[in-house]
């Protein structure tokens, strides 16, 4: 059984329509379909129905993380393993989820809610699907061709990425300690990139960021010019993190949820060991070329 990768990411929002213009607009996504209280969005070189929903509530916060699975049959291992660590799983029929078959929903040992599903409606890229060009004309904003990775909040980081790694396969890239040696965030991945989820300590619940994945430094410049342009509220970038050695800008929707492009980093091959880093060098793991963190950086939205 296995993860291939996250498939989207769940939030709420105070307002349905400010939040689907800055997210089609600004960050220039695709929107697939829309109900009585949410909108669904996806990038351009996505296939399936979408990587992002927005739901309205009365206040801003984080929903829930869906990871894709191999095989049909993945879902059942992974609920036996689940509840071996002692976690209820709730099974979700086909068609009660927008844009997906059957799923299973958990809540990890860090409070977030968690989503695995095989089947979701694939509505294809925006490409050609035979001889495809390398690019499409006309898009809006930012248009990233994909999501990425996001980053959550922990009270205890060493047992929230022990279940990633003992239930689904998770491999640890890289890891920061603090001063007694104690695991203060982690990076994990299981699809080949430098890290698919990262846990950093904080309040159980908590979503930090999610990231989209850009091509090129290039264009982490431009999205930098078109966040200015259209007057979003920067966090820090662009720049350069230790860990992961990825290129960035961090920023935040209308509402306050933390946004990341991201682009480069490493190829961890299978044998890749762990790298580490200390908390006396957190700034240059951060965030390199500043060498240190701002206030803002830490928060975030449960």
């Amino acid at each position: 059984m296995g993860i291939l990768r996250l498939g989207h990411v769940d939030i709420t929002v105070t307002d349905l329509d400010l939040a689907t213009a800055y997210y089609t607009e600004v960050i220039g996504l695709m929107e697939t379909e829309r109900d009585e209280d949410s909108v669904y969005l996806k990038c351009w070189d996505e296939p399936n129905h979408h990587s992002l929903r927005l739901r309205y509530a009365p206040r801003v916060g984080f929903d829930q993380m869906s990871f894709k699975v191999e095989h049909e049959s993945d879902l059942g291992d992974f609920e036996n393993a689940i509840q071996r660590w002692g976690y209820p799983v709730q099974r979700v029929s086909k068609g009660e989820s927008v844009g997906q078959g059957e799923s299973i929903r958990f809540e990890t040992p860090s409070g977030q809610t968690m989503e695995l599903v095989h089947d979701m409606e694939m509505v294809g890229r925006a490409t050609a699907p035979i001889n495809p060009s390398p690019y499409v004309e006309g898009l809006k904003g930012i248009a990233p061709p994909r999501l990425d990775h996001l980053l959550i909040t922990a009270e205890e980081v060493g047992d929230s990425a022990q279940f990633y790694m003992d239930v689904f396969g998770f491999r640890l890239t890289e890891q920061l300690l603090d001063g007694a040696g104690h695991q203060a965030a982690v990076w994990l991945e299981t699809s080949g990139r430098v890290h698919d989820i990262a846990i950093v300590t904080g309040q159980n619940g908590g979503l930090h960021h999610f990231a989209w994945w850009l091509d090129d430094w290039d264009h982490v410049r431009r999205s930098a010019d078109i966040l200015a342009y259209n007057g979003i509220q920067l966090d820090v970038g662009p720049t350069r993190h230790g860990i992961t050695r990825g290129n960035t800008i961090y920023f935040f929707d209308p509402l306050g949820t933390r946004n990341e492009v991201f682009t480069g980093g490493y190829r961890p091959d299978p044998d890749f060991p762990t790298i580490t880093w200390t908390e006396d060098h957190i700034g240059r793991a951060v965030f390199y070329y500043e060498g240190e963190l701002n206030t803002r950086f830490m928060t975030v939205h449960t």
